[in-house]
């Protein structure tokens, strides 16, 4: 049904917000202020026409944005778009009951996104290679994306490339590319084990391409050259589809704030949900460093460049969220950093409120989450300073937080309550 929409704010996916007949309509791509005619299907809508338009819409920089759903604020002017990122992590800290202080958003994109994932669907023979559009499984196909580092300008060709070399297994393939310093490290992904025959196809692929290193779902195909990247002064060789920031700009960001609330007088810190060691591989120039993750190959792959560049790094693979490190465990550290998936980290928060150790930092790419396991850590007698979010997903609804917490009471006796 056509209806005449008054945009009221946006949402947390950068959705436009109106009111139909008492209820809440989003309206993709529909800015606050406007007047716009949408499709309206339940709660969801379809953007038709812009009657009004809000002083804060600018043009997009891609010709994809309103199809692709990798963007969803390219219209919405700098400081407006600003002021929503912030606002997302002051939403989520007030839903919890949370008055800390957030600071501006930090602009990390630099020089662009250094890792890219493209949808591959074969239909016929051919190829369709490209990105998702919003809420649906529909691939738009993608020539050049303006939020990749130059390095990565080939990419969609790369993928292209290794997508129709796999065409005839008729499969949905995802291909995860990463720039690195020894050139472009490619992960396959959904189309399962190889035959020799692809297997070679793809050993001449990588070759011509000039590809750093391929890989299968994690297995090695090609290495030509180590696709290595820095973590500081470090250089670290991460397993094939490993977690990396999105951008270069972004982790040094992150970083920087991850240290500077540590402190310079922390001898001993834990950092959990290590990954590859973009955080333990600075601060071991001047602490000994215990890293944890999961990722058993990450951490060795951290391992190997502490080693290699002399680190004081203990890395350790262990299941922090079925095995978090304990109170007493955390009782000799100095300083504690956790920087766990979306999902966040509640049992470990509540073991780090559990424990003496006087500087915390919390790192976190979803603000509810961040919000849940922050309000834990303030019940068991910690404060926070500012909070900063981070934007290196520019024009879309991600946004990382970093924000330091120092204990101000003794740790409660009791069980914590918060779960």
């Amino acid at each position: 049904m056509r209806r005449r929409l008054v945009i009221e704010r946006l949402g947390h996916r950068g959705e436009g917000i109106a009111r139909d007949h008492g209820g809440l309509v989003f309206v993709p791509f529909a800015l606050p202020g406007e007047t716009v005619i949408a499709e309206v299907e339940g709660e969801r809508a379809r953007l038709l026409d812009i009657v009004e338009a809000a002083p804060e819409r600018v043009e997009p920089l891609c010709r994809h944005f309103g199809r692709c759903g990798g963007c969803v604020a390219q219209s919405l002017a700098p400081d407006a778009y600003a002021r929503w990122k912030r606002g997302l992590v002051e939403t989520a800290l007030r839903n919890a009951g949370l008055d800390f202080d957030v600071g501006p958003l930090v602009d990390a994109h630099g020089d662009g996104r250094r890792r890219v994932a493209f949808h591959a669907r074969c239909d016929g023979g051919a190829v369709r290679l490209g990105f998702m559009q919003a809420r649906s499984h529909e691939i738009v196909e993608i020539d050049a994306c303006p939020l990749l580092e130059l390095g990565l300008s080939h990419a969609p060709k790369v993928a292209r490339v290794l997508a129709q070399a796999l065409a005839a297994r008729k499969k949905p393939l995802d291909v995860a590319i990463t720039l690195t310093s020894g050139g472009l490290d490619v992960d396959l992904r959904g189309a399962g084990a190889l035959e020799e025959s692809e297997t070679r196809a793809l050993l001449g692929f990588a070759e011509s391409l000039d590809l750093a290193r391929l890989a299968n779902h994690g297995r090695l195909i090609a290495l030509r050259r180590p696709p290595a990247v820095a973590a500081g002064e470090t250089w670290v060789v991460p397993p094939p589809g490993a977690f990396l920031q999105a951008t270069a700009r972004g982790e040094a960001e992150i970083a920087a704030r991850v240290e500077a609330a540590i402190g310079a007088s922390a001898g001993r810190v834990a950092d959990l949900f290590c990954g590859v060691g973009a955080f333990a591989l600075r601060l071991s120039a001047r602490a000994q460093v215990t890293a944890v993750d999961s990722d058993a190959p990450a951490v060795e792959a951290l391992d190997k460049a502490a080693r290699a560049a002399m680190r004081p790094v203990e890395a350790r693979a262990r299941d922090l969220f079925r095995s978090p490190l304990t109170a007493d465990e955390l009782a000799r550290f100095d300083a504690v950093v956790f920087d766990p998936p979306r999902a966040g980290a509640s049992a470990q928060a509540r073991e780090i409120a559990r424990s003496g150790v006087r500087h915390v930092v919390a790192v976190s790419c979803d603000p509810q989450s961040f919000a849940r396991d922050a309000a834990i850590l303030k019940e068991g007698g910690y404060a926070a300073g500012v909070v900063t979010p981070i934007d290196q997903f520019r024009h879309s609804p991600h946004v990382e937080i970093v924000a330091g917490f120092e204990r101000r009471s003794k740790p409660p006796r009791r069980r914590l309550l918060s779960r």
